[in-house]
């Protein structure tokens, strides 16, 4: 386990989800980017607790692949698919082109953030109650 990497990725992680809420914030949200970042946080929260527990991280953006992953270091992660997390997986490749085309609802923004808080929480958890600091 390298310390400044697992860091670096909830550094990252943080930096999205700080964008995605001051974007949420503003006058007139840009609702696609702001799932996108909301995936990106939750992606990489769950990619430094790979990290943490020296797993190799699979190169993907599928949620429910690292939380796989994640359950296999720790089965209570497993709470995290039973609150649909994985439904943020196509906010961080499909809206991000304009093949398919959509602008999610504010309703489904809302939903997108409140899922990445849980992963950010969850995970911020996991590392406290090991006496890991990430500050």
């Amino acid at each position: 386990m390298n310390p400044d990497t697992i860091r670096n990725w909830t550094i990252k992680a943080e930096h999205d989800y700080k964008i995605g809420l001051n974007e949420f914030r503003s006058e007139k949200p840009v609702t696609d980017m702001i799932c996108f970042h909301m995936q990106q946080c939750a992606e990489k929260y769950l990619k430094a607790y790979l990290a943490y527990n020296d797993i190799e991280i699979n190169k993907t953006h599928d949620l429910a692949v690292l939380l796989k992953d994640c359950m296999a270091v720790d089965d209570s992660f497993r709470v995290l698919l039973d609150r649909k997390v994985p439904m943020l997986t196509p906010y961080g490749t499909v809206i991000r082109y304009p093949d398919d085309f959509y602008m999610p609802t504010l309703k489904e923004t809302e939903e997108a953030i409140s899922l990445a808080e849980v992963v950010r929480d969850f995970v911020r958890e996991k590392f406290k109650s090991t006496g890991f600091k990430l500050e």
